[in-house]
């Protein structure tokens, strides 16, 4: 763990307890007098805490220091994901929240399942546990949207990735890119971009498979 998140961090004191208190004390085994470092994941800062009371259900910290530590990848990348099942984006949400994906919108698309559901307390909770291992200062942003229509009115110089035989990844600037989903996009759905990129290869990726794919390429 690189830190642990507390919304309060900056105040002179702190009380940790809840799943705070468990993870700190029966996982990670602190003790009375270590130093341990905080974020509240709204400012840069790392927030050095030294650990001056313990008991069975809380724990009080002091402020010893702060310094700003700006962790994040080196280019900005915004994904639109054509929805797929919840369960798969679960599984590979803490992926790319490490390669330093700074944005995902779930996209509602024509060969999308409308039942599949995204719970957003479950999925921040997912990218808060990934944050505080991976270090990163700001937890990757979510949203959603009921179509690529409306997707790329909002975003009009959005990238398809799709397969060609031209026009690959690493040939191009880009900063917002979309996703198909199983079955990947429809001939209306194709007609709305300007621009196609694609993976140099001519295996079949599943979507999961192209959306880590496609974070690594850019990103790492």
């Amino acid at each position: 763990m690189q830190y642990l998140y507390h919304i309060d961090a900056k105040n002179e004191l702190l009380t940790l307890s809840g799943d705070e208190h468990r993870y700190i004390f029966k996982v990670r085994r602190h003790r009375i007098g270590e130093i341990i470092a905080l974020r509240n994941l709204v400012d840069e800062y790392i927030y050095e805490y030294k650990i001056t009371y313990i008991d069975k259900k809380q724990a009080i910290l002091e402020l010893q220091d702060a310094y700003e530590l700006t962790i994040k990848a080196k280019r900005y990348l915004h994904i639109g994901w054509c929805m797929i099942d919840s369960k798969n984006i679960e599984k590979m949400l803490p992926t790319l929240n490490e390669i330093g994906v700074a944005k995902i919108t779930f996209i509602y698309c024509n060969r999308s399942q409308k039942s599949f559901k995204l719970d957003f307390k479950r999925l921040d909770k997912i990218l808060l546990n990934s944050s505080q291992q991976c270090g990163r200062s700001h937890m990757m942003q979510l949203d959603t949207m009921q179509s690529l229509t409306e997707f790329i009115a909002k975003y009009p110089q959005t990238k398809m990735l799709n397969f060609s035989k031209d026009n690959f990844i690493g040939s191009s600037e880009f900063d917002t890119i979309v996703v198909g989903c199983e079955g990947g996009f429809s001939d209306r759905e194709r007609k709305l971009f300007k621009d196609t990129i694609s993976f140099d290869t001519s295996l079949i990726l599943r979507s999961e498979s192209a959306v880590v794919s496609l974070a690594s390429k850019v990103l790492l």
